[in-house]
C-alpha cells in the first residue's frame, strides 16, 4: 500500500466540523445553516500548522491545529489536518474520529473523498480490511479517477482474501489438532483399558498364584506334619526296638549270666589244671 495521505490546505470552508469534546459535539449538532467565514487569525494559525507538518514536526503541528479549532470549532480543515497529524504519530484510534466527523459534516465532495480515503488507511493499519474496502469504495464513488484509492482498494481486497484463507487454514488445523487430540485421548483410554485389563488379569493370576502357593504351602505343612508324625513314630519304634549297637535290659541280663557262666567254667578249668599238676603227698604227718 502506498500509505498515501491526502491533505487539505485550502483556506475557506463553508460547513462546520464538530470537535471530539462533548461540548463541541453538541455545537456540531447545532451548527449554523449559513456558511461560516474563517477569520484571518484562524487561517494564519492553520498555515503555521501546515508549515510544521511539512517539516515533520507533527506534535507541534497538532498543537496549532487544536488552537485553530479552539478559535473556531467549525473549522473542518483544521479538524481534518489534526487527524493527519495524529495519523503520522501512529495514533490511529484518535485520528479516525476526526476523519469520520469531516466525512459526515462537510459539504465539499473533495474533502469528503479525502476523508474516506484516510479512513481506509486507518483501517488498513488496524488490519480491518473489510472496513478499509468499504471506505475506499466510498472514496471512489466521489472520485472514480483516483488511482491511489483504486490501488489501495485492490490491495485491501487481496489482503482480506489472504486473511480469510489463513483463518480457514487455521480453523482446519485447529480441527485437525482437535481430532488428533481426540484420537490421542481415545488411544489413551484404550491403553488405559488394556492396562486395567492386564492389571485385572495380573491380579487374577497373582490371586491364583497366591492361592496355589497357599495350597502348596498347606500341602507342604500337611506333608511336613505327616513326616514329623512318621518320624516321631519311627523314633518311638526305634526306642522300642534295640539298635544294633544297643542291648535291651533282658539281653544285658542274659549276657551277664552268660559271662558269669563262662567265667565259672573258666575258673573250673583253671582249678582243674591246678589239681592235676599238684603232687600228692602220700606221707601223713601223723
Amino acid at each position: 500500500m502506498k500509505g498515501s495521505m491526502k491533505y487539505i490546505i485550502c483556506i475557506w470552508l463553508f460547513m462546520p466540523l464538530a470537535i471530539f469534546a462533548q461540548d463541541q459535539e453538541k455545537e456540531q449538532e447545532q451548527k449554523p445553516q449559513e456558511p461560516v467565514k474563517i477569520k484571518l487569525e484562524e487561517k494564519q494559525i492553520l498555515r503555521k500548522g501546515n508549515d510544521l507538518f511539512k517539516q515533520k514536526r507533527f506534535v507541534d503541528a497538532e498543537v496549532k491545529y487544536k488552537k485553530a479549532l479552539k478559535e473556531n470549532p467549525y473549522y473542518e480543515t483544521a479538524g481534518y489536518n489534526l487527524g493527519n497529524a495524529m495519523y503520522e504519530q501512529n495514533r490511529f484510534e484518535e485520528a479516525l474520529p476526526q476523519y469520520e466527523l469531516v466525512a459526515k459534516s462537510t459539504g465539499d465532495n473533495d474533502t469528503r473523498e479525502r476523508s474516506f480515503h484516510n479512513i481506509g488507511n486507518v483501517m488498513m493499519k488496524q488490519k480491518q480490511y473489510d472496513k478499509a474496502i468499504a471506505s475506499y469504495k466510498n472514496s471512489l464513488l466521489l472520485n472514480p479517477k483516483d488511482e491511489e484509492t483504486r490501488y489501495n482498494l485492490a490491495l485491501a481486497q487481496k489482503l482480506l482474501k489472504d486473511q480469510e484463507q489463513n483463518d480457514q487454514n487455521k480453523d482446519q488445523n485447529q480441527d485437525k489438532d482437535q481430532d488428533k487430540d481426540k484420537d490421542q485421548d481415545k488411544d489413551q483410554d484404550q491403553n488405559s483399558e488394556n492396562k486395567d485389563q492386564k492389571q485385572d488379569q495380573g491380579d487374577d493370576e497373582k490371586k491364583d498364584q497366591d492361592q496355589n502357593e497357599g495350597e502348596n504351602e498347606n500341602e507342604n505343612k500337611d506333608q511336613d506334619q505327616k513326616d514329623n508324625e512318621q518320624n516321631e513314630g519311627d523314633k518311638k519304634e526305634q526306642q522300642k526296638q534295640p539298635q544294633p549297637d544297643q542291648l535291651s535290659q533282658q539281653q544285658i541280663q542274659q549276657l551277664l549270666e552268660a559271662m558269669n557262666n563262662e567265667e565259672n567254667k573258666t575258673q573250673q578249668k583253671v582249678n582243674a589244671k591246678k589239681a592235676k599238676g599238684k603232687k600228692l603227698n602220700q606221707e601223713k604227718d601223723w
